[in-house]
């Protein structure tokens, strides 16, 4: 039984790190130019270089996007930073425009291309379409049914990837004009505003000075606003389907979001390898994901076409159950004091919950915290700032700290 790849979003460095030592088999991310997160932090050729590195160590590949749909002058450079790109050993480039295409195979033929989900790449044909044209992997588009997936499967034999879980869109795989005539910032180009998840009113053609709300809320109504996808429970189906690859959405999303998210599916994927007769999802997992700031869930296209329940009607605030706070950089064996650098404001008395790269879950409460100099205090105020928390027991260097928040 072939078994996917768990393929995570990396917006910077640190992401990129927390993905793999979570367990991410690879991750995807973007140079200065030609990707489609524009406001994500992102990647010098320096820091490429960097993560690059790490990643091969650590046994993960590094997949680079280029997947803006590019007009002429959008084709300056493109060459040059392609030539870059496999000077540093990326594993694979994300392309979504047939003119890129055409112009990696000519200058770096030798790096393997992936049909970006931008493509909208949803039948047997498209598929193998791009399998004549090149390229060695598809990412079919949001937008496909399981049985769509297995029908493309029969008849190709190319890779295969599709998103599991993160955010969604109400346009066809992404390619969205929203917000381009909101506010002139162009989602095909990496500028999205996320206009889709503003609230919106209706208004009559003959009577536009009435705003009508479509339902009471004052507010209005987010009509656009479509849950999380989340295929945690259906790992069984996605492996039966013949996927290569289970992509997780987020490359603007937290550490903490890509450290869960990317965790949760590690254990459940490797649980159902093992033992796929009796495989069950663990409902702690479960759990987890919810524990990360998301919308609520849906299975998006994989089993029905998105209905009323799908959708936030009534707001497009996320849903925010725990604060991350804090990473541990290193364990104070002397002193049996956990070296945290602080992410969120935390203070004594408090109750955390520790995720470490691999292993158990924990608890620990604050008793007593103490600066970096050994100063006693009874709160962590102050971003970044490295921390004392006695503990007995060691947790691992990476471990992220969360503690459950009074905001609900």
């Amino acid at each position: 039984m072939n078994k996917p790849e768990i393929l995570a979003p990396a917006g910077d460095m640190e992401k990129l790190k927390t993905a793999i030592r979570f367990g991410a088999d690879a991750i995807y991310c973007a140079g200065q130019n030609f990707g489609l997160r524009a406001y994500a932090s992102n990647f010098d050729l320096q820091g490429l270089d960097k993560g690059i590195v790490f990643a091969h160590k650590q046994g993960a590949k590094v997949y680079v996007t280029a997947n803006i749909y590019a007009h002429n002058q959008d084709l300056e450079g493109l060459a040059e930073y392609l030539k870059n790109l496999n000077e540093l050993g990326v594993d694979g480039l994300i392309i979504s425009d047939p003119g890129i295409i055409r112009i990696a195979q000519e200058v770096v033929p030798d790096i393997p291309l992936h049909l970006s989900t931008q493509a909208n790449t949803t039948n047997w044909s498209s598929v193998l379409f791009w399998e004549q044209m090149g390229v060695e992997r598809v990412v079919l588009a949001r937008e496909m049914s399981f049985g769509e997936i297995k029908k493309i499967r029969s008849k190709v034999n190319m890779e295969l990837e599709a998103f599991v879980h993160g955010a969604m869109c109400i346009s066809y795989s992404g390619r969205c004009l929203l917000s381009n005539y909101m506010v002139g910032r162009d989602a095909n180009k990496g500028e999205c505003a996320q206009a889709c998840r503003w609230s919106y009113q209706l208004v009559e053609s003959k009577r536009p000075e009435e705003l009508m709300p479509i339902e009471e809320d004052q507010r209005g109504t987010y009509i656009f606003n479509s849950k999380d996808l989340c295929l945690l429970e259906h790992i069984p189906q996605l492996v039966e389907a013949g996927l290569n690859s289970f992509k997780i959405e987020g490359r603007m999303k937290s550490v903490h979001y890509v450290a869960t998210v990317v965790r949760a599916y590690r254990i459940a994927l490797d649980k159902y390898m093992e033992n796929p007769d009796k495989y069950r999802v663990p409902p702690e997992l479960l759990e987890e994901v919810s524990k990360v700031s998301h919308r609520g869930y849906t299975t998006g296209f994989y089993f029905k076409r998105p209905e009323s329940e799908d959708h936030n009607y009534a707001t497009s605030k996320y849903v925010r159950n725990f604060d991350f706070i804090g990473v541990v950089k290193e364990y104070d064996e002397l002193g049996q004091q956990l070296v945290v650098e602080q992410r969120n404001n935390f203070k004594k008395g408090d109750l955390l919950e520790i995720l470490p790269p691999k292993g158990a879950l924990d608890r620990l409460e604050v008793v007593s915290l103490y600066s970096d100099k050994g100063e006693e205090i009874d709160v962590a105020p102050h971003p970044q700032q490295i921390v004392r928390i006695p503990s007995k027991k060691a947790y691992p260097k990476h471990s992220l700290l969360r503690r459950k928040n009074s905001y609900e």
